[in-house]
């Protein structure tokens, strides 16, 4: 017995590793067989058209096998091409050249075996679409397929009827491509009887034709559906949510649907996520949403919804509910929210509700978001909101709190860890001993005091409008990711830039109407964009690296201790010169401009120079001239002199000039005559001379703009004499003849003084005997000191 075990224990051993011998010649036999050739050359022919600056695809090249190419997949055994994902990187040195560009050519469709193909988030500018459908009808495997791009409406599609060989697809992604050509597209769609997921963001589908025909058709597999961001202005008919039962995510949001939330919306009880924010809905929300048992996010903000808050919405099992920035009214209690145990995001901003809960309510959810911002809630802090222990992002900006439990508020405020917006309000109290953990953190337009809180992480810190008092705690060097930092209009002092100077991602630094001292530094951040010093103590020089820094649109440096001459170097000030515009947060802050003060949003398409009311002398560089795209330059206040250049008039975006109260002096060059856009003009108090030039722009000012010079005439001054007028056009006659009357007059002038001085000493010796006896008493006396001194010399040098 134990023999034939032997045996057979023997023979199984052997079958092992024949089968695994035969699989690894088989494998082994499989890499030595190239991808197909079909489908090399259909990946040739897609690769033609695209622009790859990254060299993204490089290795598409007929020495290497097509199965290793970048982005490129095959099947294991028969080599062929089953996924195509060409999606860029998230992390690239050059962000710009990540991206593919170029043209899209749809012959890839060809590829026989293809099951999945990803181009999401590239540039392509063209699509190329095979004119015969049936080429593509080999792409029947294909289940997934996203050509989304980014919202930039590049790509341009007229029609979808490729799409209906694509039997199998289940995922399909169109998001960016312009589409506003084909206004059947329910019907081009509804010929994927498989299709489960449809992402058509920002198609531009408002030319969307519903005729009767869409009532019948059924997408019956279809479960989710987005076309937010599509600028629909029509109604949506009852019939349109008739497509599908089982869908169970739509997002309208981000059009512009009017009416009424449509009854038949209801009626899709299998719906998770309702989106229909950002619209013109009107109307209440109708009692019947109660019914939609499986519903888990609900967001109907930023529409005109008015009405009571229909109780119902605390039967439903939500997640989230933002609801906020419509016209509601009535109350809100505890009642509304008594069942919504499982709440973890709540919007009710801009609501004119009545906030009626108990003092003592405890909620049965733990929200990790809350914005109840705009609203009225003061002037005490709600208590029941310091039960929510894992809030990451608050939002109670404008709500009227003055109010705070002291104990309470700063361990509440410390916990939170993403997004806390408490400006806007009355608040009061010492935030000094505090360490905030937030990423953006908003306190500004409060009555807080004492010292800055510690910060131990933050991208956008804005604290303005304040009484903060004190220098700049030392952990804020710490915070090397900050992009934005306003401290504007609080009682801050000591030298802060010492600290800031660290931070190497900052894009915006306004310090400014506080008590800062020292000097500017020179290792700013190269990413500045606004740089606000004005109202503090700084004082010395520009540094020349503050006109270096390419993304620079708004320099204010006014009302400091600031001396020197402006650095006469080559400007590196990009954005002043280009009309490059970027994406910014607009953040608002109070600037003198135009000759008075305004509340004025800094934003890139306004770039400004503001170095008044320093102690600034020498001539003002060309380079400061040649920024043509500077709208506000203000260097009043100062003492600078010299001449303006006659390049200005290149600067024609000028739209307010301040070169009052300096030693600039000259004529005023003729190319200001077409600054067309200057609203703002003041040159008083300087020595310009000569007429004003003549053109609308300059005479459409007050004549205040011009006071101060006392040798410049012309509207709106008064009328030049011919001297005046033309200072330079004397004729060359006139010029000599004034000057050899200048020259003989002198000269003249000259030897009378000389003969009445001579003669006045020299006739009194001569004259008076007691002034002669005197003056050779005199002489007699010097001499006798000059020889002495001269004996003692000698005799000194004799001995040593």
């Amino acid at each position: 017995m134990t023999t034939l075990t032997t045996q057979m224990s023997l023979l199984l051993l052997l079958l092992l590793y024949i089968t695994i011998f035969h699989r690894s010649l088989s494998i082994n036999d499989h890499r030595m067989v190239s991808c197909n050739e079909k489908d090399r050359e259909i990946l040739l022919t897609f690769k033609k058209g695209i622009i790859d600056h990254n060299g993204r695809i490089s290795t598409w090249t007929t020495e290497n096998d097509c199965c290793s190419w970048e982005g490129i997949h095959c099947d294991n055994i028969t080599r062929r091409v089953t996924r195509v994902e060409l999606s860029p990187p998230y992390y690239v040195v050059d962000e710009q050249s990540k991206y593919l560009k170029g043209e899209m050519n749809l012959c890839i469709l060809k590829l026989e075996f293809l099951s999945h193909m990803d181009l999401n988030n590239n540039e392509f500018n063209k699509i190329s679409i095979p004119s015969n459908h049936q080429n593509i009808t080999h792409a029947s495997k294909l289940f997934f397929l996203d050509l989304s791009i980014s919202f930039s409406h590049s790509l341009h599609m007229d029609n979808l009827d490729w799409l209906s060989p694509l039997s199998s697809l289940k995922y399909l992604n169109l998001s960016g491509i312009d589409l506003h050509k084909e206004t059947n597209w329910l019907q081009a769609v509804k010929k994927i009887p498989s299709l489960l997921e449809l992402q058509l963001q920002n198609c531009n589908l408002n030319n969307l034709v519903l005729n009767p025909s869409v009532e019948y058709l059924n997408f019956s597999s279809l479960i989710i559906l987005d076309l937010s961001y599509n600028n629909i202005t029509f109604h949506l008919p009852n019939s349109f949510f008739n497509l599908t039962k089982d869908i169970t995510y739509l997002d309208l949001s981000h059009n512009h649907i009017p009416g009424e939330i449509p009854s038949s919306l209801l009626n899709l009880r299998n719906l998770r996520h309702l989106n229909l924010a950002y619209n013109q809905l009107r109307g209440s929300i109708p009692n019947e949403i109660g019914q939609l048992a499986h519903i888990e996010t609900l967001d109907l903000s930023r529409n005109m919804l008015s009405g009571f808050i229909p109780s119902t919405l605390g039967n439903l099992s939500l997640y989230s509910l933002s609801i906020g920035y419509n016209n509601f009214s009535g109350e809100i209690s505890k009642t509304t929210f008594s069942k919504l145990n499982s709440l973890d995001s709540l919007d009710l901003s801009s609501s004119n509700v009545v906030f009626e809960f108990d003092f003592d309510w405890v909620p049965p959810f733990q929200l990790s978001k809350l914005s109840l911002s705009n609203s009225n809630l003061g002037p005490n802090f709600p208590s029941w909101i310091y039960t929510q222990n894992s809030l990451e992002i608050l939002d109670l900006s404008s709500t009227g709190i003055s109010l705070v439990d002291k104990n309470k508020f700063a361990r509440f405020i410390e916990r939170i860890n993403h997004t806390l917006d408490l400006s806007n309000n009355s608040m009061m109290g010492d935030l000094s001993n505090l360490t905030l953990m937030g990423y953006d953190l908003e306190l500004s337009h409060n009555n807080f005091t004492g010292g800055l809180p510690n910060i131990a992480r933050a991208y956008f810190v804005d604290f303005s409008y304040n009484s903060f008092s004190g220098p700049i705690p030392h952990s804020w060097k710490k915070l090397r990711d900050l992009l934005y930092i306003n401290l504007w209009c609080n009682k801050l002092s000591g030298e802060v830039l010492v600290h800031l100077s660290q931070l190497t991602q900052l894009l915006v630094m306004n310090l400014g109407e506080n008590g800062f001292s020292g000097f500017i530094p020179i290792n700013m951040s190269q990413e500045l964009e606004v740089v606000i010093l004005r109202g503090n103590q700084f004082e010395g020089n520009i540094p020349t690296q503050l006109f270096n820094l390419p993304s620079l649109f708004h320099l204010d440096l006014a009302h400091n201790k600031l001396s020197g001459s402006i650095p006469d170097c080559s400007y590196n000030l990009t954005h002043m010169i280009t009309n490059h515009l970027g994406s910014w947060i607009s953040p608002t802050i109070d600037l003198f401009q135009k000759g008075h003060d305004y509340v004025y949003q800094v934003q890139p398409d306004r770039r400004t120079i503001d170095l008044s009311v320093n102690s600034f002398s020498g001539k003002v560089p060309m380079e400061l001239f040649r920024l043509v795209q500077v709208q506000t330059l203000n260097l009043s206040h100062n003492n600078f002199m010299g001449t303006i250049p006659k390049t200005i008039g290149g600067m024609k975006n000028l739209e307010s000039l301040d070169l009052s109260n300096n030693m600039f002096y000259g004529e005023i060059p003729e190319s200001m005559s077409v600054l067309n856009f200057l609203d703002y003009l003041n040159l008083s108090y300087n020595n310009f001379n000569g007429k004003i030039p003549t053109g609308t722009q300059l005479q459409s000012f007050d004549a205040s703009s011009y006071f101060g010079n006392p040798n410049l005439c012309g509207a709106p001054l008064n009328n030049c004499s011919t001297e005046e007028e033309n200072p330079k056009n004397v004729t060359p006659t006139r010029r000599n003849e004034d000057e050899d009357s200048i020259r003989e007059s002198l000269y003249l002038g000259m030897g009378v003084g000389f003969a009445v001085g001579f003669w006045g000493i020299c006739g009194s010796l001569f004259l008076l005997r007691k002034w002669r006896h005197a003056y050779y008493r005199f002489v007699d006396g010097v001499g006798d000191k000059i020889y002495v001194t001269f004996m003692v010399m000698m005799n000194s040098f004799k001995r040593n």
